[in-house]
Parts: structure tokens; sequence; C-alpha cells
């Protein structure tokens, strides 16, 4: 199971994360991080959903090639997140909400890179990276 855990994010993603989630906060916007790092097995999972796995397409990486399953000295020390913006407690997946455009405008002005962002290669709402 991928980890939550703002600790499994590298160093200089920490506190922008934990500056994000202030931000978002201060916004009303109530975030929920699904992912920080995930395992390299974790990785082929989901890169197999929507290829040989049933499902839709949600990413382009396979183990070792996403930001989510860099180390550090060993140690999990992701270069992303993801999230999902709750709205009355509940998951709000439908990218048109205005929530994921205030969250991606809240990550861009702390300098991360929004995967949501308009004109991305490939649209990733949830996806938050280190530049």
């Amino acid at each position: 199971m991928p980890s939550r855990n703002i600790k499994d994010l590298h160093p200089d993603l920490q506190p922008l994360c934990r500056e994000f989630l202030r931000r978002c906060q201060s916004a009303n916007l109530d975030i929920l991080i699904t992912c920080t790092w995930r395992s390299g097995a974790e990785q082929d999972r989901l890169y197999a959903q929507g290829r040989t796995a049933p499902g839709a397409i949600v990413t382009r990486a396979r183990a070792g090639q996403s930001a989510h399953n860099a180390t550090l000295n060993g140690q999990p020390a992701a270069r992303a997140f993801d999230i999902v913006p709750l709205v009355d407690g509940k998951p709000v997946w439908d990218a048109s909400h205005p929530a994921w455009q205030q969250a991606g405008q809240i990550g861009m002005e702390l300098g991360l890179k929004w995967y949501g962002a308009p004109g991305a290669a490939f649209r990733e709402m949830p996806h938050f990276e280190l530049d």
C-alpha cells in the first residue's frame, strides 16, 4: 500500500507539502493526500492498469521512473505527492470541480509542478512534484 506520510517525501518537499496543506486550509479547501511514496511493485501495478489490467490508464511511469519511487540513502524520499479535494468529507474526482483549480494554483504558487495544469503533456490532476 502506498504511503500517505509527509515524512516519506524528499526533505525539500516536506515543508512545501505542509505549506500547501496550510494554504489550502486557509482557502477553505479540505485536501486529502492520497500518496507520497510508493514501492516499485505498486508503481508497476498502477502502470499495468489500463494496459494489461482493468481500469483507466493513470500513469505513464514504470517502477523507478516515477517521482513517487525516489529514495535517499535507501529510505523513501518521494519527489511528488498526490491529493484529492474533499467536499462534505467525500473525495471529488471530477476534474471540472473548482477545488482542483484552486489547489493547483496554490501548488504552482509554491513552485510545484502540477500535472493538472493546462497544457500538461499528461494531465494527472492529483499529482504535484518538485520542479
